[in-house]
C-alpha cells in the first residue's frame, strides 16, 4: 500500500514533466501555449459565473427557508424504509442540481457528524457516485444543440438513484 502513495506523490509533477517534455520535442512554445489556455480557461469561468451565482443563491434561499429540512421531514418515511439517512436526503435532492451547492452541504454534514463517520462516508461516496443531472443536461444539450433527448433523462436519474444506493451500501449503512 506504501507504494501507491509514493507513486500519488510523483504523479502530477511526471505528468507535467511529459507534457513539457513533449511539447519541446514538437517544438511548441509551451509558455505560450499555457497563456492561451489560461485565457481561455478565464472566459470559460467568465460564462458560467452568473448561473454559479444563481445557483448559490437559490441553494442559500433553500436552506435558510427550511424547504430543504422541510423535503427531508416529508421523505424521511420513505428513506428509513430504504435504510437511507435522512441527513442526506437535503445533499442528494441538491446534487441532482449544483455540484458546487451539494459541495457546501457535504461540507456542513463533515462539520456536524464528522468525515468519518457513516453519515460523512455515504456523503463522500454519494458525492463520487452521483452527477449534477439537470445542470449537466442543460450544458450539454444547449452546446450540442440536441433536440430529441429521448430517455436522457430518465436514464440520467436512474443512474443517479444506483449512484445513492451504491453509497449506502459501500459505506455500510444497510
Amino acid at each position: 500500500m506504501t507504494f501507491f502513495y509514493y507513486i500519488s506523490d510523483f504523479i502530477i509533477p511526471l505528468i507535467i514533466f511529459y507534457i513539457v517534455a513533449y511539447a519541446l520535442t514538437e517544438k511548441i512554445s509551451v509558455y505560450d501555449e499555457f497563456v492561451k489556455g489560461a485565457a481561455d480557461g478565464l472566459k470559460t469561468v467568465l460564462k458560467i459565473m452568473p448561473t454559479l451565482i444563481g445557483l448559490m443563491a437559490a441553494v442559500g434561499m433553500l436552506r435558510a427557508s427550511g424547504f430543504l429540512d422541510f423535503v427531508a421531514k416529508y421523505l424521511s418515511g420513505a428513506a428509513k424504509l430504504l435504510h437511507f439517512p435522512v441527513q442526506l436526503i437535503p445533499l442528494a435532492v441538491v446534487r441532482l442540481f449544483s455540484s458546487s451547492a451539494a459541495t457546501s452541504l457535504a461540507l456542513d454534514i463533515y462539520k456536524s457528524y464528522g468525515t468519518d463517520s457513516q453519515i460523512g462516508l455515504t456523503a463522500s461516496i454519494m458525492m463520487g457516485c452521483t452527477e449534477t443531472v439537470f445542470y449537466t443536461m442543460s450544458v450539454y444539450f444547449l452546446t450540442a444543440k440536441v433536440t430529441k433527448t429521448r430517455w436522457t433523462l430518465a436514464g440520467a436519474l436512474l443512474s443517479t438513484f444506483a449512484g445513492i444506493a451504491a453509497s449506502v451500501v459501500l459505506a455500510g449503512m444497510m
